[in-house]
């Protein structure tokens, strides 16, 4: 099992595509949120908004974004994305593009939720 040091290190080692896809997402919380504090946990990226954290991960077929409890606000928005079975996870799949302004209303419903 990998045990990542850091965000850098978790990118580094994922493929050119899911990389970008990645960079992306961690680049648009820079972004909204300059502050943002990074780190690992769980073996996965995890961003600081408020008191809580976000997590990305990457698999072979999507890219996972946890926890979507506590939004009620964007449930209509967030409620495509959602994984099969899972509850408080979505699923950004690799066929599709990047919903950047569903990531954003997330981070921003986030923030105003902590």
């Amino acid at each position: 099992m990998a045990h990542f040091t850091d965000i850098d290190d978790y990118i580094a080692k994922q493929s050119p595509e899911t990389q970008a896809r990645l960079s992306q997402i961690r680049q648009l919380f820079h972004d909204l949120l300059p502050d943002t504090k990074e780190s690992i946990s769980y073996d996965i990226p995890a961003f600081t908004v408020g008191k809580d954290r976000l997590y990305i991960s990457a698999y072979k077929n999507h890219i996972g974004m946890y926890p979507m409890y506590g939004v009620p606000e964007i449930e209509d928005v967030i409620a495509p994305y959602r994984g099969v079975g899972t509850k408080d996870a979505l699923h950004l799949k690799h066929t599709e593009p990047l919903p950047m302004d569903v990531i954003e209303k997330i981070i921003i419903a986030k923030r105003s939720h902590a």
